[in-house]
């Protein structure tokens, strides 16, 4: 399989990279910059390109490399996570057995959420409204299929019980966001 001209990659390929870019960084300019990396980098290696993937896998899997790139910089960097406040209220939704103190509501039929493009729209907003931290490790673990080990090294996090709880306050705050802005939405269709 040949590649394009490496002039129609930013066309053909550009706003399928922001995209994935953008979920993961949130910053247009940190997006923007990963996706010129990328298409730098792909310039530089098309003569290894072998065809075993599309084009466009390709460039994702050459734009993956930029951003756990990014993400170690970044991680080096002393950062503040809000997530510690917030031991109190997720500790408030569980009994002294561990057990919902409230269960979270039933979403119906699952294959029509699955099709749902609102409930989409819904949960992907309620992902970007995530502290970064937490965002950027769910987006990688739920999104790109990273293992534990990975993520543990990716972001310096020290065992994989802080990983775990870092996870499930990131799922637990998006279920809600979900149900409240779903239950929203629902009322104005």
């Amino acid at each position: 399989m040949n590649l394009t001209s490496p002039e129609s990659w930013l066309d053909a390929h550009g706003d399928a990279l922001y995209g994935y870019a953008m979920l993961r960084v949130r910053e247009p300019a940190v997006a923007e910059d990963l996706v010129q990396e990328t298409l730098l980098a792909a310039l530089t290696a098309r003569e290894r390109y072998q065809g075993a993937a599309s084009e466009r896998t390709w460039l994702v899997g050459i734009l993956k490399n930029k951003l756990f790139d990014h993400l170690r910089r970044a991680g080096r960097e002393p950062t503040y996570d809000p997530t510690v406040d917030d031991d109190g209220h997720f500790e408030a939704q569980f009994d002294h057995t561990g057990h919902w103190v409230s269960p979270p509501r039933a979403w119906s039929d699952p294959a029509f959420v699955a099709e749902n493009a609102q409930l989409r729209t819904v949960l992907f907003d309620c992902i970007g409204r995530l502290p970064e931290r937490q965002r950027q490790v769910l987006v990688l673990r739920e999104l790109d299929g990273l293992e534990t080990d990975e993520l543990l090294a990716l972001f310096a996090i020290s065992t994989a019980g802080n990983l775990w709880v870092m996870l499930s306050r990131a799922r637990e705050r998006v279920r809600a966001c979900v149900e409240l802005r779903w239950q929203e939405g629902s009322a104005h269709a």
